[in-house]
């Protein structure tokens, strides 16, 4: 008697109703067994009319299977946007940024923001929603163009700077929107300037805007495949830091027996209390779902830690009313510029790898004797 293999046995439990949906009425089977066992031979092999609806069966189900998956994968959008939160005050750096944004500070010969741009296009992103506050009409007039500049730089035969600078004016589509001043402080708030630039039914990237990532594959790359992969869920980057600085990040425990599922974040908890050492840093894939969390918070002025509107509790209770979060095995070191010496790290890091300076520099440094 035939039997369906196990493969085939969970596909048909998987996919009854739709098998059903698919052929119609379970009389078409036995009125097709006939003709199968005519033209086949079946019978001939020993299979009779009840082992040739459990084939038809197993058929249908492995087509109608395929059409679910198809189905499924139909309804994920592409990723193509991308949200960068540049509205912050960098109070870190006064009088540095008084009248200019932290994101704007250089890192050699390109803003911080820049270095954010390029792996967002290096990694397909089409469109980015940069949120800013008022005072920083000079991170636009850096992605727009400047034709003085380009008529002198062309003048003077200067064709090399001419073409970097067109193509920073380039790279992208880029919009600006304002984060309003009476929105509370957070690292979700920037969710409720860009929410009316996201559609309800498409995932996209949300970075910080002085988090930089060294890695060969850019990390929002790395990101949008593993939301492929489980693109029901949103993706988190996250980083193993020590002990001692759990207490400035919002820091992720997996599940039990899993690898990447989390079961919790908690926002700058002490090292003491602190559920691993694995900190959340400024890469993420979300969706309007996270969106929706943040302005019912927002709205019921469900505030966090310090009366800021916090990302992770977002994520916290998005865990907890059922959906699915997980981290993204991110190759690559993460580098923040989000207070002066980790600046200066970062600064030194991306100037050693530079072939141009990195030699000579790191010659300076030895010749240093610190």
């Amino acid at each position: 008697m035939y039997r369906p293999v196990n493969k085939l046995t969970t596909i048909t439990t998987r996919v009854s109703l739709t098998t059903c949906c698919l052929v119609g009425q379970t009389t078409f089977l036995s009125s097709t067994t006939d003709s199968l066992i005519k033209v086949s031979g079946l019978n001939a092999v020993g299979f009779n009319s009840g082992d040739c609806i459990m084939i038809l069966y197993d058929m249908v189900a492995q087509i109608g299977y395929a059409i679910l998956v198809i189905m499924d994968r139909g309804k994920f959008k592409e990723i193509k946007k991308a949200v960068i939160a540049v509205a912050g005050y960098g109070t870190r750096f006064l009088p540095a940024t008084k009248n200019q944004p932290k994101e704007m500070l250089p890192i050699i010969d390109k803003p911080i923001v820049q270095y954010l741009v390029e792996e967002c296009v290096e990694s397909g992103i089409e469109s980015i929603i940069m949120v800013t506050r008022f005072g920083q009409s000079v991170m636009e007039n850096h992605f727009d163009s400047n034709i003085e500049l380009e008529q002198q730089l062309k003048a003077n035969g200067k064709l090399e700077m001419l073409k970097e600078v067109q193509r920073v004016s380039q790279m992208a589509n880029i919009v600006y929107a304002r984060q309003r001043k009476h929105f509370p402080y957070g690292n979700a708030t920037p969710l409720l300037a860009a929410k009316d630039l996201i559609d309800d039914d498409e995932s996209f990237v949300f970075m910080w805007g002085d988090d930089l990532v060294k890695s060969e594959v850019p990390a929002t790359r790395q990101l949008i495949e593993a939301w492929k992969q489980t693109p029901e869920a949103i993706v988190l980057a996250a980083q193993e830091v020590s002990l001692d600085e759990v207490s400035r990040y919002g820091i992720v425990k997996l599940k039990k027996d899993s690898k990447n599922e989390i079961d919790s974040v908690v926002e700058k908890p002490d090292k003491e209390t602190a559920p691993s050492r694995l900190a959340q840093y400024g890469r993420f894939v979300l969706d309007h779902r996270i969106i929706e969390i943040v302005e019912e918070n927002y709205k019921k002025n469900r505030l966090g830690k310090n009366g800021e509107l916090w990302l992770t509790d977002a994520v916290q209770q998005f865990i907890q009313q059922g959906g699915k979060a997980i981290v993204a095995p991110v190759k690559g070191k993460w580098m923040t510029t989000g207070d002066p010496l980790r600046y200066l790290q970062t600064t030194v890091e991306y100037a050693l790898d530079r072939e141009d300076i990195g030699p000579e520099f790191k010659a300076y440094l030895k010749s240093l004797k610190l």
